[in-house]
């Protein structure tokens, strides 16, 4: 039941999004998705309790809460629809909408469907085994798992950067400028996540293969060392891609600055 909620928000938002502006349906469409994908992510704590996964129960709910709040944003559009052409606060929510729409088409199939999830992280682990390989270390590989000096490491679908892949994919695909522009800046996010992606997982292998931290190697390599690279590598290929796509900048300014008027209005009027 929950999938039929994800897959009615994904579709209404795709639906809202190549709708024309100037037809209020549009707004109506983009705002009921948003309350169905709200829906989704206020399910998701139930699964981080019985884990006890506290930081993801509250990050969850905190996307929940914004999906409502796009929501609510696109609904009021509709029904008080701007006679003097759309207001920059408008332009942000349908680039959101866009945005939000193309990550969930390139991520939430591989989340969902098995034979994509398999199918991407057999070429994850493939292009791993192969690095390595050409590297010199002497590893043994099935579709999921590759071993090296006797420990094994599984290639899981959150080591494949598809989360990171469908987020820059679904800002940069929204966003209205030239063509060379766009794809300018895809070419120096999506392919480079994926190869460093590669990287990363080569690394942890090798350093928990030959222990390079002792019985804590995985642990080091994998939840400390690669997760600061990774974090520090989107950094730069963020800054790199809003140097190319000024407009992002813009986008994700305007949506801070109308989330935060909107919460002062709040906070004023209680």
């Amino acid at each position: 039941m929950i999938e039929n909620v994800l897959w009615i928000a994904v579709a209404l938002m795709v639906l809202s999004s190549v709708i024309p502006a100037t037809r209020g349906i549009k707004f109506l469409t983009g705002g009921v998705g948003w309350i169905f994908f709200s829906l989704h992510w206020a399910y998701q704590p139930l699964h981080y309790i019985e884990i006890s996964d506290y930081f993801n129960v509250v990050l969850t709910l905190a996307i929940a809460a914004f999906c409502l709040f796009m929501a609510h944003n696109m609904i009021r559009e509709y029904r008080e629809p701007s006679t003097s052409g759309l207001s920059q606060n408008t332009n942000v929510i349908l680039m959101v909408t866009s945005a939000t729409a193309i990550g969930s088409l390139f991520y939430f199939p591989f989340a969902n469907i098995p034979s994509l999830n398999q199918w991407l992280i057999s070429n994850v682990t493939n292009a791993t085994a192969g690095l390595l390989g050409f590297l010199g270390y002497n590893v043994e590989s099935t579709w999921h798992k590759i071993t090296y000096n006797g420990y094994t490491v599984q290639i899981i679908l959150a080591c494949t950067a598809i989360e990171s892949i469908a987020l820059f994919t679904g800002l940069i695909l929204s966003i209205n400028a030239p063509f060379k522009r766009v794809m300018s800046a895809f070419m120096v996010s999506v392919p480079v996540i994926y190869m460093l992606n590669i990287v990363r997982d080569a690394f942890v292998i090798v350093a928990y293969g030959d222990q390079w931290f002792g019985a804590e190697s995985f642990e080091i390599a994998h939840h400390v060392i690669a997760k600061i690279g990774s974090a520090i590598a989107l950094f730069v290929i963020a800054y790199v891609v809003m140097r190319i796509l000024p407009e992002l900048l813009d986008m994700i300014d305007g949506l801070w600055q109308m989330t935060t008027k909107q919460i002062r209005e709040i906070v004023r009027k209680s």
